[in-house]
C-alpha cells in the first residue's frame, strides 16, 4: 500500500488538479492535504465536503441499496472547476474520502476521474 502523502502528491499530478484533501467522514476533519493553500483552508474544505458526502450517502433516493454503500464518487460541476469526491470504502480505517478540485480550463473530467479512482484504490491497498 502506498503512503498517503505519496498518493496525494501523485493526485496533484492529474492535469488541472489544484487541491486534494483526504477527509475523515465521521469527524469531518482533514487527515492530509496537498496543493494550493490560497483556495480554502484544509479544515474548511473538509467540513464543507463532508456535508455533501453525508447528504448523498444518507439519501435513499440516491442509493440502490438500503445501506447506501453503493456510491463510489460524487461530482460537483462549477463554472470554474470540478469537485471530485471519491469514497475510499472500508479498506482504510472507517469512511474516508478524497476531495479533488480540478480547474475546468486546465483539466479533463474524464481523465481526472480515471486517475483519481486508480490512486484511491492504490491508497486503500486494493
Amino acid at each position: 500500500m502506498a503512503g498517503i502523502d505519496d498518493c496525494l502528491a501523485r493526485m496533484m499530478t492529474i492535469p488541472g488538479a489544484q487541491r486534494v484533501t483526504l477527509v475523515d467522514c465521521a469527524s469531518g476533519l482533514a487527515v492530509a492535504s496537498a496543493g494550493r493553500e490560497d483556495l480554502v483552508d484544509q479544515h474548511e474544505d473538509a467540513a464543507g465536503a463532508t456535508e455533501v458526502v453525508r447528504a448523498v450517502l444518507g439519501s435513499p433516493a440516491l442509493s440502490a441499496t438500503a445501506a447506501g454503500d453503493d456510491i463510489e464518487e460524487i461530482i460537483v460541476c462549477g463554472s470554474a472547476g470540478y469537485h471530485l469526491l471519491a469514497i475510499t470504502g472500508a479498506d482504510l480505517d472507517g469512511h474516508l474520502f478524497v476531495h479533488l478540485l480540478v480547474d475546468r480550463d486546465k483539466g479533463n473530467l474524464a481523465l481526472a476521474r480515471l486517475r483519481l479512482k486508480g490512486l484511491v484504490e492504490e491508497m486503500a491497498g486494493r
